[in-house]
């Protein structure tokens, strides 16, 4: 009986004692899950229809990480082609059969068409068709053409600048140098010299040195010629 009145009281107590209101309930709205579903509709009508996944949370209010849906990200451009290098250019094939370009002097060239027998025969075609012409004499002029230089080139002996003819002394080195100028070669001067009275005479002052050769014309080719 001791113990039955206490717990009596203590029933009358919590009887009258206020609820307890739910933490969880949100403000103005029923409970929390109430207003995250209209928070969620809100952003949907805000977002013009976008599929916004609504936040989810544990019952003592943090959130909760759920397994996210990788988006699909458009893919990275690929790198641009680099242009090919240009290929080196193959050196071109020179014709080895031109008919224009002769290969004489190529060894393995030669030697794959001739032999011995072949180089033998084509010498003696070449000496079959050899032709040997005998020298004949100078042919004699006809008329009066004036002075012939070989024939005084042949008559003489003595070399140029040796005397054989007396001179006065009298014409000089640029003397003589202005007459042999208004020749054009000294076979010209030669044979004026010769027309002129010369070898004997030099009235024209074109061989002071009186070696019969007018201007240093000089026999010794035509000598040569003749005599080999």
């Amino acid at each position: 009986m001791r113990f039955v009145l206490p717990a009596i009281g203590l029933l009358a107590i919590s009887a009258c004692a206020p609820a307890v209101p739910d933490s969880a309930a949100g403000v103005g709205f029923g409970d929390y899950d109430s207003y995250q579903q209209q928070r969620y509709a809100r952003d949907v009508e805000l977002s013009g229809g976008t599929n916004v996944i609504p936040p989810q949370y544990a019952p003592d209010g943090t959130p909760v990480v759920t397994n996210i849906t990788p988006v699909a990200t458009a893919p990275l451009p690929q790198q641009q082609q680099t242009a090919p290098l240009p290929q080196q250019q193959q050196p071109v094939a020179t014709a080895t059969n031109n008919v224009g370009i002769s290969d004489e002097q190529d060894f393995s060239a030669v030697s794959s068409r001739e032999t011995i027998q072949s180089d033998r025969q084509r010498l003696e075609q070449q000496r079959a068709q050899y032709e040997f012409i005998e020298p004949t004499a100078v042919p004699t002029r006809t008329g009066s053409t004036g002075p012939n230089v070989v024939d005084y080139a042949l008559s003489t002996t003595n070399v140029v600048g040796q005397k054989v003819y007396r001179r006065s002394g009298l014409v000089s080195a640029a003397s003589m140098a202005r007459n042999c100028a208004k020749y054009p070669s000294s076979d010209q001067a030669q044979i004026a010299f010769l027309e002129a009275g010369g070898p004997e005479r030099d009235r024209k002052g074109l061989d002071p040195d009186g070696d019969g050769f007018a201007c240093y014309w000089d026999p010794a080719p035509f000598r040569l010629a003749v005599n080999g």
